[in-house]
């Protein structure tokens, strides 16, 4: 039985809520990841998908280079502990209605992010899921 620790991405990429959307991007896509965890000074204060940056700014034609991600980032995060199945953090993200899922250790201190697309790889490897995560990793 696999673990969220065991299907996990552990590279985590931190931002600063005043980071402008362009500059977000810019990151996401040199480092090959769809998401990255916002702070507000040492506080952590949601998270941010391309997903959102397409749909609240990009469809509401906001200006990327002064909006901040502070202004669309998801503020509601969802943690999951590390040693948790990934059939139990597959259950949280159906009920949730959700693709990705902050990991945690004991002391919920943040450990990786689990995606749906991590959990297809590991759950149902034949899946169409599966075969497009692994092409596109960490998407």
């Amino acid at each position: 039985m696999y673990r969220v620790s065991d299907v996990m991405t552990k590279q985590v990429v931190y931002l600063p809520a005043e980071t402008p959307l362009d500059e977000a991007a810019r990151v996401m896509k040199e480092s090959d990841i769809g998401d990255v965890v916002v702070t507000d000074g040492a506080t952590l204060a949601g998270m941010l998908t391309d997903r959102d940056i397409v749909v609240r700014a990009v469809a509401e034609r906001a200006d990327p280079s002064t909006t901040t991600i502070g202004a669309i980032v998801t503020r509601e995060v969802v943690m999951i502990e590390q040693h948790c199945t990934a059939n139990e953090a597959a259950a949280l993200m159906r009920e949730r209605n959700i693709r990705r899922v902050l990991v945690c250790d004991n002391d919920r201190k943040l450990v990786g992010i689990v995606s749906l697309g991590d959990l297809a790889m590991q759950l149902d490897p034949n899946s169409a899921l599966s075969d497009i995560s692994e092409a596109a990793p960490n998407v």
